[in-house]
């Protein structure tokens, strides 16, 4: 059963969203605050959060950024529909996803789905593997990735960008298959999720010793990881 942490100060929509994930199989821990959810998140093990962005004490991005210091358990953030500087600030951070509200059951069960879906399918796969390529070392089952002997800390959504990429080092990656594989949802029109994500994995790789590009964005195709 995934366990899943649900920080929202909504009361009645906390009981709601309970109910719904319950009756789906999964666990759920309710936090009411931003303090009393970064301290649950740090504590436990959960498969995944459900963050909001109006906390009391702690915000979401307040609390976002705190775990991500210690833990890169995945989150969905809760922002307001339209307010499209929540997702950016969001994604920047290091949320996995985000969703507006109000939303629908069935897309927020959906999403939660892919998400811990991708995150078991990287642990459990080639679990004795680590993947090479060039000054670039992978471990899936352990989410680690070094380069050049450093230990670069990701995100399980970058982490699975980066791995996708390089897989396919020299091909162009649209941004539609990525948005499948990598979110686990269609490309929408305006998602500017990847472009956030790839934009995080740029800042965090080292560069190459011969000074040359890691990746290159094809104007609304897509990436290609240049070996």
């Amino acid at each position: 059963m995934s366990r899943i942490l649900l920080i929202d100060d909504d009361l009645g929509l906390s009981e709601l969203l309970a109910q719904l994930l319950e009756l789906e199989g999964f666990e759920l821990t309710l936090a009411h605050d931003g303090q009393a959810g970064l301290d649950l998140a740090l504590q436990h093990t959960f498969d995944l959060i459900l963050l909001d962005v109006m906390l009391p004490k702690l915000n979401g991005f307040e609390v976002l950024r705190a775990l991500r210091t210690k833990k890169q358990t995945p989150v969905l953030m809760l922002t307001a529909r339209g307010d499209e500087i929540d997702r950016v600030v969001g994604l920047e951070i290091g949320a996995d996803d985000y969703l507006p509200k109000p939303f629908n059951d069935r897309e927020l069960v959906a999403r939660i789905r892919a998400i811990i879906r991708r995150t078991h399918i990287q642990a459990s796969d080639n679990v004795q593997t680590v993947h090479s390529f060039g000054d670039l070392s992978l471990d899936p089952a352990r989410q680690e990735v070094h380069c050049q002997d450093q230990l670069i800390i990701l995100t399980g959504t970058e982490f699975s960008l980066l791995f996708e990429l390089v897989q396919n080092a020299g091909e162009l990656a649209t941004k539609e298959i990525l948005s499948e594989k990598v979110l686990g949802k269609k490309l929408m029109p305006f998602d500017r999720s990847l472009d956030m994500h790839l934009s995080n994995l740029r800042k965090k790789m080292p560069e190459r010793n011969d000074g040359r590009p890691r990746v290159k964005t094809i104007r609304g195709k897509g990436y290609i990881w240049l070996p």
